[in-house]
């Protein structure tokens, strides 16, 4: 258990991210120092939304330039920071061409770049790593093999591999690697925080996220022939922030969080959009049935692997830590969708 000088620096990796961005703005907005990296510090683009944040704040911000895979370039970030918010990884489930390449280096190699970089700095207490309940689970079958059929802390991925959910093998053994890391030294606590598909407002107007891409998806006519029975666990951003942050800021905080606000089907998502929307935009109405996903679903990326172990199965996840020991209180996954839905609207995105 670390004492954290909260007026030094506080460094976020990955900072122009989707769930980096609200971290680094609910920072400011708390009067902190925020120190940054981007991958391409001359690519002021995708951080101005945080620069104009910054001008509206009481805090001060600072960006730097580095690369996960470009070993000790995030040494000079961490100096003189004792809390680091470790979240840059690829999050990229479709279109992967190659998984080594592209998510597992980066995630493994770069976990152990920041973590390695960790152990050089003697200023940083604290490591706060944006994992994902991809790590506890690879296919929704897995439920079966929990003791009460629900997911907690306790549990770990043991299904996925390069070939089959390269992504949530990727982050299963970015985080192994984190705790292995950990568990040699004694200068620094770890605390993982592991959201589902995480849902709500960006502050940018970027498309290249998965989850913004799902959002659009929904909403663009993608799926207006049906959607697959699919369930899963679902967050808005804004409370994935406040967990980082709360996770960070609390002393007694420890271990891995499962950060799910609740449990739902894809057309669920789809029922609370056009409720709100009506037929202003072609939103599914109908679940594929699963023989049709079988046949078709393979040239949309779904293997028959996935639609066995996945599709219409439901599944259930435990988040009373988070909520007892984080003093979270999870947004109304309806508000989550409409706030979403409507800054995808407003910025022009469909």
């Amino acid at each position: 258990m670390k004492t954290i000088n909260f007026n030094k620096p506080i460094l976020v990796t990955g900072g122009s991210g989707y769930i980096a961005s609200w971290i680094i703005k609910y920072l400011l907005e708390k009067n902190h120092t925020v120190r940054f990296t981007v991958r391409n510090i001359d690519n002021a683009d995708k951080y101005k939304h945080l620069i104009d944040i910054a001008k509206n704040s009481s805090g001060k911000l600072e960006v730097l330039e580095a690369d996960l895979l470009e070993n000790g370039s995030f040494e000079n970030a961490m100096k003189d920071c004792e809390l680091i918010f470790h979240t840059a990884s690829p999050f990229k489930i479709s279109n992967i061409n190659d998984p080594q390449k592209e998510l597992i280096d980066p995630a493994l190699e770069g976990t152990r770049n920041v973590l390695n970089s960790a152990n050089k700095t003697p200023s940083v207490k604290r490591i706060i790593l944006t994992a994902s309940v991809a790590s506890i689970y690879g296919d929704t079958i897995d439920i079966k093999k929990t003791t009460n059929g629900i997911f907690t802390e306790n549990n770990w991925n043991t299904t996925s591999c390069t070939k089959h959910q390269p992504y949530s093998y990727s982050k299963t053994i970015a985080e192994k690697e984190a705790w292995a890391i950990s568990k040699r030294q004694d200068q620094w606590d770890l605390i993982t925080i592991h959201p589902g598909l995480v849902l709500g407002p960006s502050l940018t107007k970027r498309k290249d996220s998965t989850s913004i891409d799902l959002m659009i998806s929904l909403l663009n006519g993608k799926y207006k022939m049906g959607i697959p029975d699919l369930q899963m666990g679902i967050v808005d951003v804004r409370n994935i922030a406040q967990i980082h942050i709360s996770a960070g800021f609390t002393q007694e905080a420890y271990g891995r969080y499962i950060s799910v606000a609740d449990t739902v089907k894809m057309i669920d998502i789809a029922n609370i959009l056009r409720t709100e929307y009506g037929n202003k935009f072609p939103i599914p109405k109908n679940i594929l049935p699963k023989f049709l996903l079988y046949l078709f679903g393979p040239f949309q990326g779904f293997s028959w692997k996935y639609i066995k172990k996945n599709i219409g199965i439901p599944i259930e996840f435990d988040n009373s830590r988070s909520k007892k020991e984080l003093k979270i209180k999870y947004k109304n996954i309806n508000k989550t969708i409409i706030d979403h839905s409507k800054q995808i609207i407003d910025d022009g995105l469909i």
